[in-house]
């Protein structure tokens, strides 16, 4: 994120739906832009280098595609391998992503697009990837507003203010204790 800018974070704005065990964090955002460019956003490996906490090796807009997602910026190389279970382009793309299944629904909103996110998590991280992924979704408005922000995700994003604000906030939104970050050494 380019410091010179004085962004802040809106206000937490996800969900958590549990059943049992399982935990499903779901964001929606309300973008100025039709699906058929944040489709592209959400599937083509350059516009995903822009936002995304994961580079992708190829297009992941095809039901079958076989993609091997790398984590960025992580204390280690973390690669996923896997396949795109389902893309109806340009409303609903289906992977999974390092054991947590992945869901982008984007539908026509009043000349734009809803788009909603549910990502399975494990309890333990789910206030730290709903401040994780609410930043990569204000970065990726900015960039489709055409004011980019600059990519901030994995260490950057735990060092980040609006980070740490964010996941104090989903902590107390979701109930679960929110861990110190980035960790002392």
């Amino acid at each position: 994120m380019n410091p010179s800018t004085n962004y802040m974070p809106g206000p937490a704005d996800a969900e958590v739906r549990k059943d049992g065990e399982q935990w499903t964090l779901v964001l929606t955002r309300e973008l100025r832009h039709a699906p058929q460019i944040v489709w592209k956003a959400l599937t083509d490996p350059a516009q995903l280098r822009e936002w995304a906490p994961f580079d992708a090796d190829t297009d992941m807009g095809t039901t079958g595609a076989a993609v091997k997602l790398s984590t960025v910026n992580a204390p280690g190389q973390n690669v996923a391998e896997t396949k795109i279970t389902r893309a109806e382009r340009p409303h609903l793309l289906e992977y999974d992503w390092g054991g947590n299944s992945m869901r982008w629904q984007l539908e026509d909103y009043g000349g734009g697009t809803r788009l909603t996110l549910w990502a399975s998590i494990d309890r333990r991280f789910i206030a730290m990837g709903a401040a994780g992924w609410h930043l990569c979704l204000d970065v990726l408005t900015h960039l489709l507003d055409g004011a980019p922000l600059g990519r901030v995700v994995g260490m950057d994003a735990l060092k980040s203010a609006a980070w740490q604000q964010l996941n104090a906030e989903y902590s107390k939104r979701f109930g679960v204790e929110a861990p110190s970050w980035p960790r002392k050494g």
